[in-house]
């Protein structure tokens, strides 16, 4: 029986209980408490806590904030790998294109109930970074977070609760938000199907 893009597990996939392991390590690491990394990542320290505990689960865009904070790649919390070198200006980058095919075995990475699978390749000086998430039903409510860039995101199967700014919106197939980044928001799939939703977020977090 052919599997779902859903169903396969890649090998980039890791357990999404080492997402919390490896902040608290990296954490440590910098000699930051749970207080000092709720200051530099505008997170709280509850909600930290809970996510190095394995208790809750952390949005990519919530991690960047918390990567930025710790000064490491949001790649090396799910796998270990560096991210790609920056520096170049746009006239030096090279010229990029990408063709992702749909069975391809993308790169996906778990944390809680959200599955991100990567519909795109690395490259230097990207802006974009285009996702299809998975959302399983259940688990705990993220912290609502804000930060720097802009989200899109499209619901192509099941629902969504979309809350922006304290105001949630219930979003069905076929529907859309687009929203610059840096007001409080958080998603949320209450239902008992499974949720997918194509989603492009700046700045790149891989």
């Amino acid at each position: 029986m052919r599997r779902t893009a859903a169903e396969r597990t890649p090998e980039s996939e890791v357990r999404p209980d080492l997402v919390g392991a490896r902040m608290r390590q990296f954490r440590k690491e910098r000699g930051l408490t749970l207080r000092g990394l709720a200051a530099q990542s505008g997170l709280s320290i509850g909600f930290l806590s809970q996510v190095e505990r394995g208790v809750s689960s952390i949005g990519l865009t919530a991690l960047n904030g918390v990567a930025t904070a710790l000064d490491r790649p949001v790649a090396e919390f799910f796998n270990g790998n560096k991210a790609s070198p920056e520096g170049a200006t746009e006239a030096e980058l090279p010229h990029h294109f990408t063709l992702t095919r749909g069975d391809n075995g993308a790169k996906q990475y778990v944390s809680g109930q959200q599955t991100y699978r990567m519909l795109s390749d690395r490259g230097p000086g990207l802006v974009l970074e285009p996702m299809m998430v998975h959302i399983a039903p259940g688990g705990r409510r993220e912290e609502a977070y804000g930060h720097a860039g802009e989200e899109f995101a499209y619901v192509v199967r099941g629902e969504l609760l979309y809350e922006v700014d304290g105001v949630e919106h219930r979003l069905h197939p076929g529907d859309s938000v687009h929203l610059r980044s840096n007001v409080p928001h958080r998603m949320y799939n209450d239902t008992d199907e499974l949720t997918t939703v194509v989603s492009v977020v700046t700045p790149r977090l891989f």
